[in-house]
């Protein structure tokens, strides 16, 4: 979209990172602002600011207008994107028996790398005939949930009987599991936004990018099968070891030295993030006050974009090898929390 107002691929990147910073910022504040409406009706107004958004920068491309006009929109869809996940999320505690999220959230995952793998081939065949009819194809798929969300009546972010000065505070737990979804959101950007990287670096061309993601999105794939089939909670220690494993991938990442090492480490990782993921967000769902479980999931989407955005930014500056250097440590720290966490008296 970018290249063809500005001529600069480096734009197109700049506008990337202002529709996630966007994101990021807006998530909670957006998110605290539908606590007194209906949860669908507020998540159908966010997707509709999306879509008008996304629709604008469509019309924006087609008009050659002014590349900070383009920045704009994006900008604007990015702002409710965290808050429409955690809305997204919210509701579906009240589609799903609370004995089926886990299998719940292992679909989602699964569809979601399915999604994650498929849109850029999709992307990259529309936007090599037409930048703009890409885009509109995108913008058209966006208005799915706002057209399939069923009603529910009872879904309010604050129940009526629910005073705003007597809500819980948000235990310090918290802290713990967001932590460690932005170190898992940090591996996956090492393998995922490196990926041109690994490719470089093995001698191959810059189109074989495709594999190293694609592998991890297949394990992610089978990790989210088998939580589905499992339709359990991981217990703590099993959270413990599923970061252990992703630690010794994002290890296996880290020595390289042959690129069945590397693709056997990236494996892994996708492998444990179905798994990671779906406790992430049942233990926010536990631990969130009433009236405020929206606000966590936003936080939940957040914390794992930060992640993303500080490896990025290692891979930007300093390079592939500081990059998963980096996303190692932290999920090296990530996994050291938890095991102390899990010991604890009463947490096990």
């Amino acid at each position: 979209m970018a290249l063809p107002l500005t001529g600069s691929v480096e734009s197109g990147a700049a506008m990337v990172f202002a529709m996630t910073m966007a994101q990021v910022l807006g998530a909670v504040p957006v998110s605290r602002l539908g606590r007194r409406f209906n949860g669908v009706h507020y998540l159908r107004a966010l997707i509709a600011v999306r879509t008008i958004a996304l629709a604008a920068a469509t019309v924006l491309v087609a008009a050659g207008a002014p590349f900070a006009y383009l920045v704009v929109a994006v900008v604007a869809a990015g702002a409710v994107n965290g808050a429409a996940y955690g809305y997204q999320r919210l509701l579906l505690n009240y589609l799903v028996e609370p004995g089926r999220l886990p299998r719940a959230l292992g679909v989602a995952a699964t569809l979601n790398e399915i999604t994650f793998a498929l849109s850029p081939v999709l992307a990259s065949l529309l936007g090599a005939a037409s930048p703009v009819w890409a885009m509109a194809v995108i913008t058209a798929l966006g208005v799915g949930p706002m057209l399939l969300m069923p009603r529910i009546p009872q879904a309010r972010g604050i129940q009526a009987r629910e005073a705003p000065r007597t809500r819980r505070r948000v235990p310090g737990e918290v802290l713990i599991w967001l932590f460690c979804a932005a170190a898992g959101g940090g591996a996956v950007a090492a393998v995922e936004v490196g990926a041109v990287s690994f490719a470089l670096a093995f001698g191959l061309e810059p189109g074989w990018a495709f594999l190293f993601a694609s592998v991890l999105c297949v394990g992610s794939i089978i990790g989210g099968v088998w939580v589905s089939l499992r339709n359990r909670m991981p217990e703590p220690w099993k959270v413990v070891s599923f970061l252990v494993a992703s630690t010794a991938g994002s290890g296996m990442v880290l020595a390289g030295g042959h690129i069945a090492l590397t693709l056997a480490g990236a494996a892994v990782m996708g492998f444990c993030l179905p798994f990671l993921g779906t406790f992430y967000s049942l233990v926010l769902d536990e631990l969130a006050p009433p009236g405020r479980r929206a606000e966590m999931f936003a936080f939940l989407r957040t914390a794992s974009s930060l992640g993303v955005i500080a490896i990025s930014g290692l891979l930007a500056l300093l390079g592939l090898q500081a990059a998963l250097i980096g996303s190692t440590a932290l999920l090296l720290t990530a996994t050291c929390l938890c095991a102390l966490h899990s010991v604890r008296p009463g947490t096990g």
